[in-house]
């Protein structure tokens, strides 16, 4: 059966993947000035935009819950940096949106860009190693099941 964490554990990572390449892509258009590379870095933050939105909303509701005891913590913890997370991808993305828009390159916007890009990137990695962490040192989300020995006979 589905459930929230589980949904949230699927969608969690193109997200991430779609950022970390976006950024690489960035960083190499900056290097080898091929419009390739920028075009790449754009489409690939736009992606990394819509699926940190539904990351987000799959998060919160599996976070439904697990707001009492010790996950109370590192819970709030993780939600903070995807809170930060969400808008930094939205003003990141929303910026070179307006800049392909308005077809505004100057040198100073380009790095504007590559700045909160690499923003984005490090809180990415944050949230990510704080989600990491309420699975695997806390257990968030993790369902215990022992196998049924009961109904064997001892004939």
């Amino acid at each position: 059966m589905l459930t929230a964490p589980h949904i949230h554990a699927m969608v969690i990572h193109f997200p991430i993947a779609l950022i970390f390449v976006g950024f690489l892509s960035e960083i190499i258009a900056l290097f080898t000035k091929k419009q390739f590379f920028n075009n790449a870095a754009f489409y690939l933050l736009l992606l990394g935009a819509l699926g940190a939105i539904v990351a987000y909303i799959s998060g919160s509701y599996a976070g439904d819950g697990m707001t009492d005891g010790i996950l109370q913590a590192p819970m709030e913890l993780h939600e903070e940096a995807a809170t930060i997370t969400l808008w930094l991808t939205i003003i990141t993305a929303l910026y070179r949106v307006a800049l392909y828009y308005f077809k505004y390159n100057r040198g100073w916007t380009k790095w504007v860009g590559i700045i909160l890009f690499a923003s984005l990137s490090a809180s990415v990695a944050r949230t990510g190693y704080l989600g990491g962490q309420l699975v695997f040192q806390h257990g968030a989300g993790i369902e215990l099941a022992l196998p049924d020995f009961g109904t064997q006979s001892s004939d």
